[in-house]
């Protein structure tokens, strides 16, 4: 096989097609996870009512939750907590979600599962282990031969010379736009 440009694109492109449908639709999904959230859904979930402590600053305290999930109810491990908006959410081992509201202490404890492929992909989005970050960072390189051989794959009206730089640069620009406007 002669070492082609066009060889060398097609060739990556064929060997990373799969992580590259992966990564767009979970990059799509994560972009609008305020929306819809597809990485877990809920198979089961009860409505609670938990007692408020008289010091509002124990409801951020890991020891606190730790000790209140017991009469709570909750026999799953503690993963963490946040409080955001009034509002305590709770996670445990096993994809355990508790939300309380702090002004009232009702609120929902939710069983959650990851969706089939699609919370897969998106896991893969997000994992930060490492033999997964050197093969996504090899994915990155790959992705930039790709982007370099395909700017020299054609040749003539249509090359990179004459007429590709305008849509790159077109390209750049909504990137470099959204980062001074709103970085």
């Amino acid at each position: 096989m002669k070492l082609t440009n066009r060889n060398i694109h097609r060739d990556i492109a064929y060997f990373y097609i799969g992580l590259i449908l992966a990564f767009s639709f979970s990059g799509i999904i994560l972009n609008h996870r305020q929306d819809w959230y597809p990485m877990d859904y809920s198979y089961d979930s009860r409505s609670v009512k938990i007692d408020l402590p008289q010091d509002a600053k124990l409801l951020n305290t890991a020891d606190y939750i730790k000790t209140a999930a017991e009469d709570w109810g909750i026999t799953e491990e503690y993963d963490g907590h946040r409080i955001r908006n009034e509002q305590l959410r709770v996670f445990f081992k096993d994809n355990i979600i508790l939300d309380i509201d702090t002004r009232t202490g009702a609120g929902i404890l939710e069983y959650k599962r990851k969706v089939p492929l699609l919370g897969h992909t998106m896991f893969l989005h997000k994992s930060t282990n490492n033999f997964w970050i050197w093969y996504s960072d090899i994915f990155g390189i790959a992705m930039l031969v790709i982007a370099i051989t395909g700017m020299l794959i054609t040749k003539g009206k249509n090359s990179f010379k004459k007429r590709g730089w305008k849509l790159a640069l077109a390209g750049l620009l909504f990137p470099l736009l959204f980062l001074i406007l709103f970085a």
